[in-house]
């Protein structure tokens, strides 16, 4: 019989040949309305997705040239990251259609992941607060091809381009495609993690 390693290859190699494949019908997303109830409670609904350990990340993107009011790079805390894709190389985040990091990170057309280390959770909530210098006091240098600050004291960096971007809900999920990538000063170090509501 076909172990896991063979039926991997086989999937591989099915997947690299020209045959067609056919395009899935696109699912009917509606807004719950009203007077309707949703199908699931959001409390409950965070309550119970929060039992899942996540890494910290922030997300960060270089000025952009001519900006209205010249207003410098452009950075939010982000826990919904994952790699996607080995070949190519693609990663992925999460972001809420409300965002106001995000349009400049559009606008710029790349990023950078900055994997946080332990004890960088004081790091992590200044990226996540709202109208402040997010940069103020970072020590950062630029990514090597994006130019998008690459904060110290980080576990990893992944510099990227925006590979597409799709709709989920009422959060975007933007695919970059990695165009440099490396360990940072803490690789050693544990992550910093999320679990229900709290650092670790």
């Amino acid at each position: 019989m076909m172990g896991h390693a063979g039926m991997a290859a086989a999937a591989v190699r099915y997947l690299r040949t020209d045959r067609p494949v056919e395009a899935l019908p696109r699912p009917e997303l509606r807004c719950v309305r009203e007077d309707e109830r949703a199908p699931v409670d959001q409390g409950e609904f965070r309550r119970v997705l929060g039992s899942f350990a996540s890494g910290v990340t922030v997300v960060t993107a270089p000025a952009v040239e001519g900006e209205d009011g010249g207003a410098g790079p452009a950075g939010f805390a982000c826990q919904s990251f994952s790699s996607l894709s080995l070949d190519p190389p693609l990663v992925a985040f999460m972001v809420g259609r409300t965002s106001t990091s995000w349009p400049r990170i559009a606008r710029a057309g790349v990023f950078c992941v900055n994997v946080l280390s332990a004890g960088q959770d004081g790091l992590c909530r200044a990226f996540a607060a709202s109208g402040t210098d997010r940069f103020a006091g970072v020590a950062h240098d630029p990514a090597p091809v994006s130019g998008a600050p690459r904060l110290a004291g980080t576990l990893a960096w992944i510099d990227c381009a925006i590979h597409a971007v799709h709709t989920g809900g009422d959060h975007l999920v933007v695919v970059g495609r990695v165009t440099a990538l490396g360990t940072g000063e803490a690789a050693e170090a544990p992550p910093l993690l999320f679990h229900r509501g709290r650092f670790l």
